[in-house]
């Protein structure tokens, strides 16, 4: 690679860093939005959407479509490893609307270590944006925070290739002939 490429590659990762940044920024300075204490259900019964925070004043919700997708059991797949991490910071759940039983096996098919829900039978997942339709999938994540009893939406961002939430795609990006047509699937 020459210099002045190599100037311009660094100087283009940089600023969209630099963006991201700024975008999360703007995001949390929005004005939070109150949200209802939705009742999901889980394998151990019904769960007010304020227990899932446990002891912390943060949540991050993982809006995945479920079994069906395999985009978003990649991304599944991927927070399965950077889960430690997130739980020492905040609470995390993917919610899906597979039932709690459909969860279970296939959360253990793929060796996942997340607590999960379901928005089975609540208007969760259409309320927050996320409603799963064949012809327009739309996974994504929510931040949420418990103050004083009350639950508000911080920030929410869809997910899709190139998100910043998955690295595969852009590990994939790299190679010699970029993304070229590949997609996720269960098995390889």
């Amino acid at each position: 690679m020459n210099t002045s490429s190599a100037k311009k590659i660094r100087a283009l990762e940089s600023a969209l860093v630099r963006q991201q940044e700024k975008l999360a920024a703007l995001k949390r300075r929005q004005p939070r939005e109150p949200v209802a204490d939705y009742t999901l259900a889980t394998l151990s019964g019904t769960v007010k959407l304020s227990a899932l925070f446990g002891r912390k004043r943060d949540l991050i919700v993982i809006h995945n479509m479920g079994r069906q997708c395999r985009y978003c059991t990649m991304w599944a797949d991927g927070f399965n490893g950077l889960y430690p991490h997130l739980a020492d910071r905040a609470a995390f759940v993917v919610i899906s609307p597979d039932l709690p039983l459909v969860q279970k096996k296939f959360a253990a098919s793929r060796g996942w270590r997340f607590p999960m829900a379901s928005g089975q039978g609540s208007t969760f997942i259409e309320d927050m944006g996320y409603l799963p339709a064949p012809d327009d999938p739309r996974p994504g994540v929510s931040t949420f925070q418990l103050v004083r009893g009350k639950v508000s939406r911080v920030a929410t961002a869809p997910f899709g290739p190139f998100d910043p939430f998955c690295a595969t795609w852009p590990l994939i990006a790299l190679l010699a002939d970029g993304v070229d047509g590949w997609k996720p699937k269960y098995r390889y």
